[in-house]
């Protein structure tokens, strides 16, 4: 029973990846109870572990006297001599008997056995903890194992991590058995154990992949300075060279293109921008608002507040599609952006169009219709404005509307 009690423990550590020290640490402090719980609390007591052997041997230490009167730290000169010990011994000497583990009982050793495996079950909890506490930040490459309704869990060598819907790439797909990078952002001590959030929607995961393509901002050439994202639409991402031969932009780009659309093609399509940092809240609002072009801007330095002024033509641009380019400029400078449009004066069109030419846009009963009512070029029509094209008889007014809008969006597609 000794030689199977024994196997069964070095069996159990060889299984786990715990610190061999720590494992015998562990053992004797186990088996320490288990020897009081059958000789006393005041038993003198010695485990030793061999872990390179898989070997417990157990020591027990009694004074011999003429008669017990503590059976925890004394033992009688008779039973001392019954056992048949080759030394001489007398009142008064220490006796250190060997107690072989079947001494304990079935029930006692597995008792120990399940405080061991609990100890153990606890010491990897630790070790996992603090493993992922120190990769926080950096990316991991794991498996999807499985998709939830809301959650998404990856192994890692041999360990669950998490990726919440929050922390999801919107209208990204996952399958089981994929392969997915993501950056581990948080661990949590819970009850039943760490609980580690990995994200691939969070800023560092794009951080982290500009480190990887970009060798510029891994070896610190190139500094990231801001990012501001929108998860699978799209990131704004500041950039500064601290090596004046070296355009940041321009690195972080590649040739063609081919660094940004590697990181690109990781995020599920994901529009990026990059630009030059400024210290220059001025300039550094110009190039996020990029690429509208802007005529004035006022800043409100306190308050971090700006003002922006720009023709009608361009606020879509400085706005973007459902307000995405101004939500990220506004996160990426850290102020508060307001626009005010101003409608582009007639006379700053570069080039007249001849109504003849926007028969197809506006239709042929229009155009011969405002013909016929001395309009012969677009400015004219748009000098004459809404409520003079409203007067019109055979127009109202919103058609005019629409007339107004056909043709400036002609004069922004010439300018494009």
């Amino acid at each position: 029973m000794n030689s199977a009690i024994v196997e069964s423990f070095s069996q159990m550590v060889r299984e786990k990846s715990v610190d061999k020290d720590v494992l015998a640490n562990i053992i004797e402090e186990i088996f320490g109870l288990l020897v009081k719980k059958k000789f006393g609390q005041d038993s003198n007591y010695d485990v030793v572990v061999n872990m390179d052997k898989g070997d417990i041997e157990i020591f027990l230490e009694r004074t011999i006297v003429e008669v017990v009167e503590n059976p925890e730290l004394e033992i009688s000169i008779d039973e001392v001599n019954s056992k048949g010990n080759e030394e001489e011994l007398e009142v008064g000497d220490d006796y250190v008997e060997k107690i072989e583990l079947a001494a304990f009982g079935r029930r006692l050793i597995n008792l120990a056995r399940q405080n061991l495996n609990q100890r153990i079950r606890e010491i990897e909890k630790d070790i996992i903890y603090n493993e992922y506490s120190e990769m926080i930040g950096e990316i991991i490459v794991g498996d999807i194992y499985q998709v939830r309704k809301n959650d998404v869990l990856v192994n890692h060598n041999k360990n669950e991590l998490l990726m919440p819907r929050l922390e999801q790439i919107a209208r990204e797909r996952y399958r089981k058995g994929d392969t997915i990078r993501a950056a581990v952002k948080e661990v949590r001590k819970t009850q039943n154990g760490p609980v580690i959030i990995i994200s691939r929607a969070d800023n560092v995961f794009l951080r982290r992949l500009f480190e990887i393509e970009i060798p510029e901002i891994y070896d610190g050439v190139i500094e990231i300075k801001g990012i501001a994202r929108e998860p699978g639409e799209r990131a704004k991402v500041a950039v500064e060279s601290q090596d004046a031969r070296i355009d940041a932009v321009g690195a972080c780009v590649g040739m063609k293109g081919v660094r940004i659309h590697a990181i690109v093609r990781e995020l599920n399509n994901e529009n990026i921008d990059v630009i030059n940092y400024s210290d220059d809240p001025v300039v550094y609002i110009q190039r996020a608002l990029a690429p509208a072009k802007l005529k004035q801007i006022e800043l409100d330095e306190e308050e971090k507040k700006c003002t922006v002024v720009a023709d009608s033509d361009q606020v879509s641009l400085i706005v973007g599609r459902n307000g995405v380019n101004i939500r990220l400029a506004m996160k990426l400078t850290g102020y508060d952006i307001e626009v005010i449009r101003e409608e582009k004066p007639f006379e700053e069109y570069e080039d007249d169009i001849e109504l003849v030419e926007l028969r197809e846009e506006l239709t042929s009963e229009v155009v011969d219709l405002l013909i016929l009512n001395r309009l012969d070029t677009a400015v004219e029509v748009l000098q004459a404005g809404v409520e003079k094209l409203a007067a019109i008889d055979g127009l109202d007014k919103e058609k005019a509307e629409e007339i107004i809008d056909i043709i400036k969006s002609q004069f922004e597609e010439e300018e494009d």
